[in-house]
């Protein structure tokens, strides 16, 4: 049997608690992000893959962590002004985790043991989560939102 992730609970980026068993049945795209990252701009094509796709059953689920060069050092409430107002983000923000490390998330644990590619090397890396809420892609970093590889793989997830 392939591990899910159904089972984690996460922590919205205004401090609810969030199964993400009630995201099942939905396709999945989950990233660790920053606000101070060279890749910081791909914000833009994620929200533009969201609104594409969203009423297909594509969630964008971002997960700021300041695990990588401290370049996500804001409080959350200003991570969301900051995805609002310079990238009007409307996809789902979480509270701040550890990606990698000692004090790992739960969801990066269970993210980084499905495959060998081992630990979260950088922010913005992209996990594909089927509608079963199992890991089935995972892309690095310098693979952009609007990447052929990675909308090919959204697609044939949303077409199951």
């Amino acid at each position: 049997m392939t591990a899910t992730i159904t089972d984690i609970t996460v922590t919205t980026i205004d401090g609810k608690e969030k199964p993400l068993a009630d995201y099942a049945g939905s396709v999945l795209l989950i990233v660790n992000v920053a606000s101070r990252c060279g890749f910081t701009p791909q914000y833009t094509g994620l929200e533009q893959l969201y609104r594409q796709y969203h009423a297909q059953g594509l969630e964008v689920l971002a997960f700021p962590s300041n695990d990588y060069g401290g370049q996500e050092p804001g409080t959350n409430e200003e991570i969301v002004q900051f995805c609002s107002t310079k990238y009007d983000v409307t996809f789902p923000l979480f509270d701040k985790v550890h990606a990698k490390g000692g004090q790992q998330h739960p969801l990066y644990a269970r993210l980084t043991t499905v495959d060998s590619a081992g630990d979260v090397a950088w922010n913005f890396e992209k996990f594909l989560v089927n509608k079963q809420g199992e890991v089935v892609a995972r892309f690095k970093s310098a693979v952009k939102p609007d990447a052929p590889e990675l909308i090919s793989a959204i697609e044939r997830e949303l077409e199951k």
